[in-house]
């Protein structure tokens, strides 16, 4: 079945059927599968296929998304083989049956022995005699365990560097966030730990936090309520596909002026307009502007780096017209005044640094912010992400965008909110850090510190600022350690780490291991690798944008002997454990205590629990009784629209969830108030000046429809690696001529940092003197070129980029498979 390209094989009535969060980006759609044995097959009646459709005649449109790319032949560990099929479920709220290019390949990544799957790591493995070698989880964890029972011992928990995921969808979630986390902080105690895209162990959302709003707070039904969506640095029909396609569209596209009527009883409702804050003209504007009208839609097309003084100019315009909510301010807020004297910019002085022209400043703020011809405020959605996340000085963007947002009382109402669109899904819950959150764990490791060095989950040879001397640096210090393994013939466990440990202690080696589904480029380094399961091979729960948890059910096992990430930290505690205990060692036997999981679902009790998660709350809190409101037979219980966190109560055999957050002017800080802060526009950082004074492009950067993150399953799957083989570069045609450069030719990018390559894409609507290329991609590393400069809170500036081109040649191979019309969806 799985070679099957002209039709699909429906699923008998008699099939398994379970939910499946897609595991790919924030929006986490919902999906079934559907598991049978390999040798039958539904029927095209109704009544003989497990979808319930009459497949005999014509299907009206969208009753069912349905391709070859949506089922696979799997075996499970009893050597029986099944197919499955993973379509969207309709009846989910999140994407209402629709499914996007990753979600609509979810079957296609299951793993296959022959399928895309097909290098996944199976077993754990050693690098030993220059070459890897298949080991078992008794020996892989000897040595891990050996190795960083010496180095605690002798060193101290510092020298244990970890590169850990921190969210959820993927390998992540509840149970895997607890579960590395209790290891990490609480049994080894190590402060020496970064997360898997940025160096440090710390929020891409400070200032909105300290000042009382957490990013996720409203549901994604507000897109479909607001009168008017601010979108800043996301480009949401390619990074939230169907959260645009099935709340934004139908809101431009006037579908749900019903709705907001009934909503907002009283109040003047006309078309909805959407303004995007982006220097560059994306995918998503395009759209927009065919679903909504141009005269609905307005693009803000700042210079790089100016988001500040956009969000001051409006700020000051904004109070200057009296349209801010003063009685709000007076009541449920603290900082007004200081933030507004620091933040004080006029619209001239806003359109000489951002460059956008003061008719286009008076109109966004007209159409986002003046009362309406009602009388009342007008319900302005606020999307941000990584524009602004990875942009220039993080906390001060956050913070002047936050300022407005609260002055205008845009938060804590239907319809508005100011919230992150999303990477990941999030699946947060660990014990606290015992570190500081400002170590620059990255500079750390450059610098020689850290004895051993645990990615897990993560690739920070793709995805980290500086990468170039990280991974040159990492790379060496491996190679050291290397040498050392290699030179052990016939070596005893205890031999082998006692060689490690001295290459890394006395000639400043690091050993490297890979905790993941595949081996990623850190093989080019590492000494360890242990396999990791995802979802459907694991129950695993995860929240999306929308504070939505649902839960993703086991209906498959992972290849060979790969294991959940909680429980392969519950397997290195416990080893540990048993090495203390031989000694007699009772303080550091209690330190690596309770890790006796057997399922992922113990960890997910002992973790979600814990004070301070979301729905974490008694289950009766007047009979006293302890444990999760939330619980796994709860959550399978609702199905893939699950509950939005934080959970109030279970009540008629349904969770009860939260839609919005802080309609009580109940905010997240001490005092209960939420707070202005200071965000006056600083300029750009000066290693990023100087770069833009030193190269001509700037190199501004961000995610495609077509693959995920670093094409982990990607690179593996052929139709994606065809379609995207190397990072692409769009260029502006104009500039492009000037370099001899055309579509298809493969370009070097280079500055003082370091250099990268990929491939040309020629578009006219990228302006002079800058470009936008695919980050994260295996070929052609983005991040070799950024600048190692971080804000207070070392949150990179990946944005901040300046650099040089030169044309290298062109690739054939590429050409073949490689389509260059244009990406923008024009209207005709």
């Amino acid at each position: 079945m799985a070679t099957n390209k002209d039709r699909v094989a429906l699923p008998p009535v008699n099939a398994q059927r379970t939910n499946l969060t897609c595991h790919f980006c924030i929006v986490g759609c919902g999906y079934h599968v559907y598991k049978w044995p390999e040798s039958s097959e539904g029927g095209r009646a109704p009544g003989e296929n497990a979808l319930g459709l009459d497949f005999r005649k014509q299907l009206p449109p969208l009753s069912v998304v349905m391709t070859p790319n949506m089922q696979n032949t799997i075996a499970d560990r009893d050597g029986r083989r099944h197919n499955i099929m993973i379509v969207p479920d309709k009846q989910c709220s999140v994407n209402k049956g629709l499914s996007s290019t990753r979600g609509g390949q979810l079957a296609k990544v299951m793993y296959n022995p022959d399928g895309v799957g097909r290098a996944r790591l199976r077993s754990p493995r050693v690098y030993v005699s220059d070459q890897w070698v298949d080991t078992s989880w008794d020996d892989a964890l000897a040595l891990y365990a050996g190795l960083t029972k010496k180095i605690l011992d002798r060193d101290g928990p510092a020298a244990l560097a970890f590169d850990c995921f921190d969210h959820g969808g993927a390998g992540g979630g509840f149970e895997n966030t607890w579960g590395t986390g209790k290891l990490m902080f609480t049994a080894l105690k190590t402060p020496l730990v970064r997360i898997h895209n940025r160096p440090a162990y710390n929020s891409e959302c400070h200032a909105t936090r300290e000042m009382g709003i957490g990013e996720l707070n409203n549901s994604y039904e507000d897109a479909e309520l607001a009168d008017v969506i601010v979108a800043v640095g996301c480009n949401s029909y390619e990074t939230q596909t169907n959260y645009f396609l099935a709340h934004w569209l139908p809101n431009l596209q006037g579908q749900t002026m019903d709705k907001r009527k009934q909503r907002f009883p009283g109040e003047s409702v006309v078309a909805a307009k959407v303004i995007f804050v982006d220097p560059r003209r994306t995918t998503t504007i395009a759209i927009a502007e065919q679903a909504a009208g141009k005269e609905n839609v307005l693009h803000l097309d700042i210079e790089p780096g100016t988001d500040i003084a956009l969000f001051n100019g409006l700020l000051t315009y904004v109070v200057d017209q009296g349209w801010h909510d003063k009685e709000f301010i007076a009541t449920y807020t603290t900082g007004f005044d200081a933030a507004l004297r620091a933040n004080k910019l006029s619209l001239d002085e806003c359109s000489r640094i951002t460059g956008v022209p003061v008719d286009k400043l008076r109109r966004a703020a007209e159409w986002a912010y003046k009362p309406k011809a009602s009388g009342h405020r007008p319900h302005t959605m606020h999307a941000y992400e990584k524009g602004i996340i990875w942009g220039n000085d993080n906390y001060l963007i956050q913070s002047a965008l936050v300022d407005l947002v609260l002055a205008t009382h845009n938060v804590g109402r239907r319809g508005t909110g100011v919230v992150r669109m999303g990477g990941h899904q999030e699946g947060y819950a660990r014990p606290p850090y015992p570190g500081n959150s400002k170590i620059y764990v990255d500079q750390e490791i450059i610098r020689g510190k850290g004895l051993m060095y645990t990615a897990w989950g993560a690739n920070p040879f793709q995805t980290t600022l500086n990468a170039q001397e990280h991974r040159a640096v990492i790379l060496r210090r491996a190679g050291i350690v290397r040498e050392a393994i290699a030179r052990q013939r016939g070596a005893s466990m205890q031999q082998m780490v006692d060689a490690i440990y001295d290459a890394v202690k006395s000639k400043g080696g690091l050993f490297l291991v890979n905790i993941n589904l595949y081996p990623t480029m850190l093989a080019d380094g590492a000494h360890l690798m242990l396999p990791a399961a995802h979802p459907g091979e694991m129950n695993l729960t995860s929240m999306n944008g929308e504070r939505r948890m649902r839960l993703s059910e086991r209906f498959m096992d992972p290849p060979g002997t790969a294991r959940p990430d909680c429980l392969i930290a519950a397997d290195i505690a416990n080893t540990l454990k048993r090495m203390y205990e031989a000694e007699g060692k009772q303080d550091m036997v209690a330190r690596f205590s309770g890790f006796d999981w057997k399922t992922e679902e113990d960890a997910f009790n002992d973790g979600f629990r814990q004070a301070g998660q979301p729905g974490a709350v008694p289950i009766d809190s007047q009979g006293g009784k302890t444990g999760n409101l939330v619980t796994f037979e709860r959550l399978r219980a609702m199905g893939n629209n699950g509950v939005q966190l934080p959970a109030q109560a279970f009540r008629d055999g349904k969770l009860i969830g939260t839609e919005m957050l802080y309609m009580d002017g109940k905010f997240d800080t001490a005092n209960g108030k939420a707070e202005f802060k200071p965000a006056a526009w600083p300029g750009l950082p000066k290693p990023v000046a100087d770069q833009k004074a030193k190269y001509h492009f700037w190199i501004n950067n961000g995610r495609v429809n077509e693959v995920w993150q670093t094409m982990y399953h990607d690179q593996y799957n052929e139709f994606a690696r065809a379609r995207v083989p190397m990072a692409y570069l769009e260029i502006n045609p104009e500039d492009a001529r000037a370099l001899g450069i055309n579509s298809g030719d493969v370009v070097e990018v280079y500055n003082d940092y370091g250099s990268t390559y990929a491939l040309a894409y020629l578009e006219p609507d990228i302006k002079r003197n800058q470009t936008f290329m695919q980050f994260g991609h295996y070929n052609g590393v983005m991040g070799n070129v950024t600048t190692p400069w971080t804000d207070r809170n070392v949150v990179p500036y990946y944005k901040g980029t300046w650099a040089d081109l030169r044309r290298i040649g062109s690739a054939a191979d590429f050409k073949e498979t490689v389509s260059f019309k244009r990406r923008r969806f024009e209207a005709t």
